[in-house]
């Protein structure tokens, strides 16, 4: 795939310069910003390989920049450019994060060699970033290589080895019991069973009998002795979902199982030692539930020896479109469909929705949409999505000086900065295209060449 670079330059024949030479010599794509307002705005909705970065702007200049892409892109690979060259500022370059520095005027094999070896630089990240994903493919059916995703496979490998007892928390749809699945296969029971119990789905009469079994003549219909799941678990795991939905008497007796290793089967008058370990899971606040005393407070400090709590959807959203071709090839087999592609447009989409639901309510949108699709390809119009689109507003001018200024004279001062960085950013990322960056802000395309107009932007300089 082509290396995508974005050049910041408020100096435009240098910036269309790099574009030229960059472009050729590289075969890639390059971006144009120049302003680092207009930087700011594009690295929002793009991702790229390599930014060069002038260090004398007016208004948000290279050092500013370079913290904001550090703190934001800490992963984007950095070349600082100069006209005031000096050992010093090199050395604060580099400490601030920057990768190389070049002073101007430079030679073209300069130039070249010092984006070569920074587009290597991008390169082995990115292999180091696809060993990461390998190894995270060791926890079972969990997709995702975002911080907080990284931060959950720590604490299964930190926790699997060991027989604590674990409670998962989250959100509906988060992979609790996918997580819990991890930590089984991860440990030294993986030989043995794994059961999952879902509490809330299973009365808490018969919930009882079904975790700790009976003997013959108990209750009614009761014709011969049973195992319970906690038996049958025996020196495996059994996975308490939604643990936090279950009544005080069934609390009680788990805390029994907890503190003790044992089961009494209703109507037995003996107990029998069980080697299981424990997980279990919920979606529920159980400190509030402990202060309306609708939770043992004791038998959640014994579920809560470790405790792994579940990102949502909508805080690691650079999990989104592997999650999505997953469950959609996955989905594709079931549905005995022709295998479908997701529209780049209703990925975009998908970026944008809350998720309320997380992966399950995502998993059940691209069903509707494998379904409602004839063709190869699955887009906005096969899902019923709703455009949650917000347009990321570029910063106001130093508020001090502005307040300084006429009234009038502020307010164009405003919307000249406002349509500079807004529209230039759309032509930045359309390389000119007063067509499609009309659509993209949703004006008509006349409209937008009279604010052009007005505020002299020229879509030239942009391609």
């Amino acid at each position: 795939m082509a290396a995508h670079i974005l050049v910041v330059d408020d100096e435009q024949d240098m910036t269309r310069l790099l574009k030229r030479t960059l472009e050729i010599e590289f075969n890639c794509h390059v971006t144009m910003a120049f302003s680092g307002e207009t930087a700011v705005n594009i690295l929002a909705r793009e991702s790229f390989d390599l930014m060069l970065c002038d260090i004398k702007m007016p208004g948000m200049d290279g050092f500013e920049l370079l913290r904001h892409t550090v703190e934001h892109y800490p992963d984007l690979t950095v070349l600082m450019l100069t006209a005031f060259g000096s050992i010093d500022v090199a050395i604060k370059a580099i400490k601030s994060g920057a990768y190389d520095f070049v002073s101007k005027p430079f030679e073209q094999d300069e130039i070249l060699f010092r984006v070569k070896k920074a587009l290597e630089r991008g390169g082995l990240i990115k292999e180091n970033k696809k060993l990461h994903r390998e190894k995270s493919a060791t926890f079972g059916k969990l997709i995702g290589e975002s911080p907080a995703m990284q931060e959950v496979y720590d604490k299964i490998s930190m926790v699997a080895q060991s027989d604590v007892t674990v409670l998962i928390t989250g959100e509906s749809g988060t992979g609790k019991d996918l997580t819990a699945q991890s930590i089984h296969a991860l440990s030294q029971r993986k030989k043995k069973k794994f059961i999952p119990v879902n509490c809330p789905t299973v009365p808490e009469a018969i919930l009882e009998s079904e975790l700790f079994g009976y003997k013959k003549g108990a209750f009614t219909n009761a014709m011969r002795d049973k195992s319970g799941l906690f038996q049958e678990a025996h020196e495996g795991t059994i996975f308490l979902d939604e643990i936090g939905d279950i009544g005080p008497t069934i609390q009680t007796k788990l805390l029994r199982v907890l503190q003790e290793k044992e089961v009494k089967p209703l109507g037995d008058t003996r107990s029998r030692k069980v080697d299981v370990r424990i997980v279990a899971s919920t979606n529920r606040n159980l400190a509030r539930k402990i202060e309306k005393g609708e939770f043992r407070e004791d038998f959640f400090y014994r579920l809560s020896v470790f405790t792994i709590t579940l990102p949502p959807l909508r805080d690691r959203i650079t999990d989104i479109p592997p999650i999505a071709c997953h469950l959609v090839e996955k989905h594709c087999k079931k549905l005995n469909k022709t295998a479908k592609k997701i529209d780049p447009a209703l990925m975009d989409l998908l970026l944008k929705q809350h998720w309320q639901g997380n992966v399950r309510e995502l998993e059940n949108m691209l069903i509707q949409g494998i379904l409602h699709s004839d063709g190869d390809t699955i887009s906005p119009s096969h899902m019923d999505l709703a455009d949650q689109q917000k347009t990321v507003q570029p910063p106001f001018p130093d508020t001090e000086n502005l307040f300084k200024l006429p009234y009038k004279e502020a307010k164009e001062q405003l919307l000249q900065q406002f349509n500079h960085n807004y529209i230039g950013t759309l032509l930045s990322l359309t390389g000119g295209n007063v067509t499609q960056a009309a659509r993209q802000c949703g004006l008509e395309r006349q409209a937008l060449q009279q604010i052009m107009k007005r505020f002299t932007i020229k879509a030239d300089t942009y391609r």
